[in-house]
């Protein structure tokens, strides 16, 4: 009688461990993810981003209010996202936040995201310089690569290319027409590592630019219409 309590009690112990261990794994799994009332560095790290690009103007303190809430909304309705107001794994990508490239996942996710930033380059070279030369479709994409490098801005190709105000081709719509085989091709030679801008993080068409600011930046290069500055 007492062996069989003892099995008893030893199965509860048992089961007990295992949920708890498939709790704790799935948790672990869970993606960072910050909504109202939340609080934290994330959260001052989304409205610090927010902020920057004009999507958010209130205090930098940590606390998803309802400001906060407002501007992840407007971000994600102009980025093309599900509008709930909660900063998942997806908005997060695209603030450069959350970096899925930098997290433990298998070939064919990188291989997925490789594609994704490939399509997305070229929608934008087709958008911002079809009929350029072919170098200065290359350079556009390049433009688009340091920022991503760049500390000033998102560190995702989606993330840079949808920044509020970036780039016209998004403000126009002319980001969702099918790039050629030509703009395919320049975005790759990006990717591959070509830049013929010397690094540059800006351009503009000195013909049609009204902007003071952008003529006091560094000239790097031009190519066909487009200033290249960093």
């Amino acid at each position: 009688m007492k062996s069989r309590k003892k099995v008893g009690v030893l199965l509860i112990i048992v089961i007990m461990l295992f949920t708890l261990y498939n709790v704790v794994v799935r948790n672990s799994q869970v993606q960072a993810l910050s909504k109202y009332g939340s609080r934290g560095e994330e959260v001052k790290t989304i409205q610090t981003k927010l902020k920057r690009w004009g999507y958010y103007n209130g205090s930098v303190d940590g606390i998803y209010g309802s400001g906060t809430l407002a501007a992840v909304k407007k971000f994600q309705k102009k980025n093309g996202l599900t509008v709930d107001g909660i900063a998942g794994k997806r908005t997060l990508e695209a603030m450069g936040i959350y970096n899925s490239s930098s997290s433990s996942s298998s070939s064919s996710s990188n291989n997925t995201v490789n594609s994704s930033n490939l399509n997305l380059l070229s929608r934008v070279i087709y958008g911002e310089a079809r009929g350029e030369p072919y170098t200065g479709q290359v350079a556009v994409a390049a433009v688009v690569l340091n920022r991503v490098r760049s500390s000033s801005f998102p560190n995702t190709v989606s993330g840079v290319v949808y920044q509020s105000g970036a780039f016209d081709c998004v403000s126009d719509g002319q980001i969702n027409l099918s790039p050629d085989s030509t703009s395919r091709k320049a975005a790759q030679d990006a990717l591959n590592g070509w830049d013929p801008t010397y690094g540059a993080i800006y351009y503009f068409n000195p013909s049609t630019a009204t902007n003071k600011w952008i003529w006091s930046r560094p000239m790097t290069i031009t190519i066909g219409k487009h200033r290249f500055c960093k």
